[in-house]
């Protein structure tokens, strides 16, 4: 019992939080630090104010207070608990972070993506059993080391963990997921197609065959613009899911946009349904749909056994229901995990082989 939870060995944020007693301040504003507030008052958690770096604030207020600097932070509190409430990738920024954690008591939340619900001690024991038996399913000592890591960094919302974890995207395809000349691939959640042109780098711009799918409008036309040089490549303006849809899609116009009570019609339809030919690689990165959009992948992952590369990171149980998932697709996948450079830890994807 609570085998797992021993091994990770670390105290939940939970916890952290309300054994300080230093004051709590957020860092960064906006909608991802109104969720995390959230969090807090259900932890029955407060903070004394919210913060920015130096040099970005301009007479800004935040729930009815005025943003303070870094520096203004430093000079009021001196020693404080910070609360990262935003997510970054660039080398700057996160830098800057690690650096914080170094000298202050930092802790970076876990929010869904989907849902705004935090990853808790309570949700861990729960499907501590589940979290145990993907962990064993994985393929080398890396995938383990690195989903272990990710776990405490959910649990503990400790960054140390996390940047532990993170390794190089370009490395991957080194190490785990060979791409060919020759590759005709799904592309669920294109974008602009900044992954079609990471593939296409490390190919040499060769492939059979791309076809991308994009549900939000504005971000489909920025598709448009920036694969027009390519051939064979089809462009889809919808969303990929187990069958034939029309549903509900925000209309945020950025990587987040996402299924909404409220939002716009969309098209929506399955892989099984457009794979008209050889599929060999499929990847998902469609903001907590990759459940849905495998099941609707079944029969040409069936036919094909096609390379996967699946996110990981917009809901909770996405660390065991998605490798569950690819194992009952096809038994003889190899499943790798890794973490690439992302606070919080967006960009966790599971890779399977066949």
């Amino acid at each position: 019992m609570n085998k797992l939870l021993s091994i990770l060995n670390v105290k939940p944020l939970q916890q952290s939080l309300k054994e300080t007693d230093k004051p709590i301040l957020l860092y960064g504003m906006g909608n991802g630090a109104d969720m995390i507030i959230k969090v807090l008052e259900s932890y029955g958690i407060t903070y004394e104010d919210t913060f920015a770096s130096d040099g970005f604030v301009r007479g800004h207020s935040f729930h009815g207070k005025r943003v303070l600097s870094f520096s203004e932070a430093k000079e009021k509190y001196g020693d404080f608990v910070i609360i990262v409430t935003f997510a970054v990738h660039d080398d700057k920024t996160m830098n800057f972070i690690s650096e914080l954690s170094n000298n202050f008591e930092l802790y970076a939340p876990t929010v869904s993506v989907v849902d705004g619900s935090p990853f808790t001690l309570e949700f861990f024991k729960e499907n501590e059993e589940n979290f145990h038996i993907a962990y064993e399913m994985l393929s080398d000592e890396k995938s383990k080391v690195d989903f272990l890591n990710i776990l405490r960094f959910k649990l503990s919302g400790d960054v140390k963990y996390l940047l532990k974890a993170h390794s190089e995207k370009m490395k991957l395809y080194e190490d785990v997921l060979p791409l060919s000349e020759d590759e005709t691939i799904f592309d669920l959640g294109a974008y602009d197609g900044d992954t079609i042109r990471e593939f296409l780098s490390v190919t040499d711009g060769k492939y059979k065959k791309i076809i991308a799918l994009e549900p939000d409008e504005k971000n489909f036309r920025k598709l448009e613009r920036k694969t027009e040089g390519l051939n064979n490549i089809t462009r889809l303006n919808m969303g990929a899911w187990d069958k034939e849809e029309t549903l509900y899609f925000a209309k945020k116009s950025g990587r987040n946009s996402r299924l909404e009570d409220g939002g716009v019609p969309v098209h929506f339809t399955s892989v099984d349904n457009i794979a008209t030919e050889e599929v060999t690689f499929i990847k998902m990165d469609i903001e907590g749909a990759e459940l849905k959009a495998l099941e609707g992948a079944k029969n040409t992952v069936a036919k094909y056994r096609p390379k996967l590369y699946v996110c990981a990171y917009h809901r909770n149980e996405d660390m065991f229901a998605l490798p569950f998932k690819i194992k009952k697709l096809y038994e003889g996948y190899k499943i790798y995990f890794r973490q690439h450079p992302y606070i919080p830890a967006w960009e966790s994807n599971f890779y399977a082989i066949p």
